[in-house]
């Protein structure tokens, strides 16, 4: 596998357009019965979707159609009005879906956080740094492979964050850095096969690691942080939204009940929790503790 060239991406770009046009005209035909959600690729790679949709129909007769993107590109279908809800983990993106009137309002659902993986030989030393920008500084010194999502997702957006509080910039800091366009589990696929280092969530990182053999380098700080939230698009601004079924859709992720299975989810495979929900009770959450590199 090999990170795609500039025209292949923007094939994939127009394709993801296209399925999400097609997606939103079908939830356009009034049909109360189906919810288009956009959401990013993590809680899609990591298979949590997979374990909460089926419970939401059993619960409700609302049948859930997906878009996995990344956190960008839902935010612009929410802004265009070409979902119902949203579940994305940009906070400041969110942030400004809601002031524009786009959105209702955002409601974190859970976290995790983000880690900086890469070969277990580790030769930028990056385990050794004293923070996330010591790191990057240190694989840009080293001019080591680095695979970036470049696709405009949370996780992309985080490491620009951190790519410009390391004082890199541009769209190739060092010689090896390379984007792939695509969504968090193809891009660590591909960081595997290159030995490279690469910026993803700790859920979707476990749910690959056999695949890829990359280890865990960077340990939890409130930098890496990474919060999901569940956004409903406004039926004031955008009429044809499925404003009760996206409504439906809310109140199950911050049930209790559900919270409860998202703070378990992952522990039967990989020994602890791949998030941790933020609205449980205290004793649901006490033990949720961040997975640890193996």
């Amino acid at each position: 596998m090999f990170v795609r060239s500039p025209r292949i991406r923007l094939i994939l770009v127009l394709l993801s357009l296209v399925c999400a046009f097609s997606a939103a005209l079908e939830a356009e035909a009034g049909d109360e019965s189906k919810l288009l959600l956009a959401t990013t690729t993590s809680v899609q790679d990591t298979g949590l979707l997979d374990a909460l949709l089926p419970l939401f129909r059993e619960r409700t007769g609302i049948a859930v159609q997906v878009v996995a993107v990344g956190s960008g590109a839902a935010l612009r279908m929410g802004a265009e009005g070409n979902a119902d809800v949203i579940v994305a983990h940009d906070p400041k993106g969110e942030q400004e879906l809601v002031t524009s009137g786009a959105a209702l309002a955002r409601t974190p659902i859970m976290e995790n956080y983000f880690v900086i993986a890469g070969p277990p030989e580790d030769p930028a030393k990056v385990a050794q740094a004293a923070d996330p920008a010591a790191a990057f500084r240190a694989i840009a010194a080293a001019k080591a492979p680095y695979v970036s999502r470049g696709d405009d997702s949370g996780a992309h957006r985080k490491e620009k964050q951190l790519l410009a509080a390391a004082g890199l910039s541009g769209d190739e800091p060092w010689k090896g850095f390379a984007s792939t366009g695509a969504g968090m589990g193809i891009t660590l696929q591909v960081a595997g096969e290159r030995r490279a280092y690469v910026l993803s969530d700790i859920g979707t990182f476990l749910a690959y690691r056999e695949r890829t053999k990359l280890a865990r380098l960077s340990k939890d700080t409130p930098l890496l942080r990474n919060e999901y939230s569940v956004l409903r698009i406004s039926p004031k601004r955008f009429p044809k939204v499925q404003a009760e079924a996206a409504q439906r859709f809310e109140a199950f992720l911050v049930d209790p009940d559900t919270q409860r299975r998202i703070g378990e989810f992952g522990r039967d495979r990989y020994g602890a929790a791949l998030f941790t929900p933020l609205l449980a009770e205290k004793h649901v959450r006490g033990d949720t503790a961040s997975p640890a590199a193996k």
